[in-house]
């Protein structure tokens, strides 16, 4: 079973815990990574592009010259694709991205993407994050005495609107709770900053 390190916000070793085998120290599935990161991106998209076909523009409605005898070449409406506002041919239509995964390939995932974290030692656990005003030069503090300058992404195990205020207004960190936790926002981030009860929250749901 992973040992890990817990800190305080001053950045000082308060301890160790003992982390779920299952959870934590997981063999790494790359293929599920990947499916799991592609599955939640195309989710995003909101696939509402559109472009005008040639009965939707406006116009064209009127031959523009006879069939024969012009020596040009035949038209039926100056809204055909190869005319200068002419309809779109084979553009974009709104459609639907979504896909989904099933519920043991995403736990699954999710156990890849924190047992790499620990695995590469970028799995920072908080003893207790306070918070208790609007304050970014608290959370600054806090991650540098971390060593979680860079992209950081901050669990929580409940909405705490100071922590959440506070980290916002800082450059690449985010942050989420334990139950909302997704596989893409652990591998965008470099350092993953979890309180200790963010982290029995997840053993007490996934072990």
């Amino acid at each position: 079973m992973p040992n890990v390190k817990v800190f305080n916000m001053a950045g000082e070793a308060v301890g160790t815990m003992v982390l779920s085998d299952m959870i934590f120290g997981a063999e790494i599935n790359a293929a599920v990574l990947h499916a799991a990161v592609r599955a939640y991106l195309l989710n995003q998209r909101q696939g509402t592009q559109s472009t005008l076909t040639r009965t939707e523009v406006s116009g064209g409605g009127r031959k523009p010259w006879r069939q024969k005898g012009t020596g040009r070449a035949r038209q039926g409406s100056t809204r055909s694709p190869q005319w200068t506002h002419g309809g779109i041919a084979l553009g974009p239509k709104p459609r639907s991205y979504r896909t989904d995964m099933n519920k043991k390939t995403k736990r699954v995932a999710l156990f890849s993407a924190l047992s790499a974290k620990v695995a590469e030692g970028k799995l920072i656990i908080v003893d207790e994050i306070k918070c208790a005003e609007y304050k970014t030069k608290t959370m600054v503090n806090m991650l540098k005495a971390l060593g979680a300058e860079n992209r950081t992404l901050v669990v929580l195990p409940e909405v705490n609107p100071y922590t959440i205020k506070s980290c916002a207004n800082i450059e690449r960190v985010e942050t989420c709770l334990s139950s909302t936790i997704n596989v893409y926002e652990i591998l965008k981030a470099d350092k993953l900053v979890i309180t200790a009860a963010a982290v029995k929250k997840l053993e007490e749901v996934y072990a």
